[in-house]
């Protein structure tokens, strides 16, 4: 298909840091995926550090840069809006997006608590013409898509136990400067969860599997970190959650299922991982070893035996790359970028292929679970959710 046949969906980034950069990227390659009927062109940019500004114009030098998120918002040549800001910030600049009539793509957690999410997806329910997604590019990864096709299929039978995660090591440094994120202030009392755990939930949610209560283990290890001028100040985030629940899905009975997010996780650079036991088909895939997925099949009077399989560059949307390559995490930026603008351009059930990105429904049962968590650990007890 000729670029004049595709439908150009103009995009504005507000918060131009680390992922709206990506994202930039992912829309500057776009000749990587073929037979695309649709594309997005990144066309406004808004940060209020004007260094950050000139950064994102490398990856999208036509740009035009705004100061104030208003100025972008009233640009019309902005169908389509990413949002990546502090989490105190959701609320305001969500909506604000919303009543501008745009289509929203925001970050985690979509709101700093359950009340601001609850008002986030107030306004998006009163638009229904509006597309509405929150950024999670995980479950893009070809062997996570495979995980979440033979559970959807039923090929894993009843479910025993689910094990979900994002691990990372960028503070074990005790030195590492502050920055937002470490901040009740700006991250909120989530701390690791509301900034991480939208990974870790998102494709166990999109399996049907949902959490009825929680034992939470909120570990926070560095109190205190260097500000840009070297004194310290108190860091107040939770630094590690690992949350243990009782679990339902599709199929019949309860299991366990384990959701960990992690800043403290000693040799993860940024590890992202699924593990499902099930009495038919287990199956595991993490980003730590991308190209494998690995599975164990068992049938009556059979012999249990693990399979591990290369999978390569197997992508939901078709790509240049061949089967034989490596997918990584720009490609899944990418993937789920498509997603969004497939869904925009033909709707949920015109889309090329059946996955798409996080709904508004799927923040509010994170919420739900990161509240419960709060609570559970506060109180050292099980807590239901809501």
């Amino acid at each position: 298909m000729t670029a004049r046949a595709q439908r150009t969906i103009g995009f504005g980034v507000i918060g131009c840091g680390l992922m709206g950069r990506e994202l930039a990227s992912a829309a500057a390659r776009w000749n990587h995926l073929v037979g695309l009927d649709f594309r997005p062109e990144f066309v406004a940019a808004c940060d209020t550090d004007p260094a950050t500004l000139d950064r994102f114009a490398a990856s999208a030098p036509t740009a035009r840069a705004y100061n104030r998120y208003q100025d972008l918002l009233n640009d019309p040549r902005v169908e389509a809006v990413y949002v990546a800001v502090p989490h105190d910030l959701h609320t305001e600049i969500y909506l604000a997006v919303l009543r501008a009539g745009k289509h929203l793509l925001g970050e985690k957690p979509f709101g700093i608590d359950l009340a601001a999410n609850a008002r986030i997806l107030d306004e998006a329910l009163a638009r229904p013409g509006q597309l509405v997604c929150c950024s999670s590019e995980f479950p893009f990864f070809p062997g996570a898509q495979m995980v979440f096709r033979a559970v959807r299929e039923g090929k894993a039978g009843r479910i025993l136990d689910v094990r979900s995660g994002l691990l990372h090591s960028s503070d074990m440094d005790p030195l590492k400067r502050i920055n937002w994120k470490r901040t009740v202030r700006h991250n909120g009392r989530y701390g690791c969860m509301g900034d991480l755990g939208m990974h870790a939930v998102h494709l166990p949610l999109r399996c049907g599997f949902r959490a009825l209560d929680v034992r939470a283990l909120l570990t926070k290890v560095h109190h205190h970190r260097p500000d840009h001028a070297g004194a310290m100040v108190p860091c107040d985030t939770w630094d590690n959650a690992v949350l243990a629940c009782s679990g339902i899905g599709p199929g019949d009975g309860e299991f366990p299922m384990l959701f960990e997010t992690k800043r403290l996780a000693p040799g993860h650079a940024n590890t992202w991982f699924i593990s499902i036991d099930a009495t038919e088909l287990s199956l595991r895939f993490s980003t730590r070893n991308p190209r494998t997925i690995e599975t164990l099949p068992y049938s009556p009077n059979s012999p249990q035996a693990r399979h591990v399989r290369d999978i390569g560059y197997e992508s939901a949307y078709p790509a240049v790359t061949g089967g034989i390559f490596e997918f990584g995490f720009p490609d899944a930026i990418q993937q789920m970028l498509a997603a969004f603008c497939d869904e925009l351009a033909h709707g949920r059930d015109g889309m090329r292929q059946p996955f798409y990105c996080a709904t508004p429904d799927e923040t509010s049962r994170s919420h739900a679970l990161f509240d419960a968590a709060l609570r559970s650990h506060e109180s050292r007890s099980v807590a239901c959710i809501a």
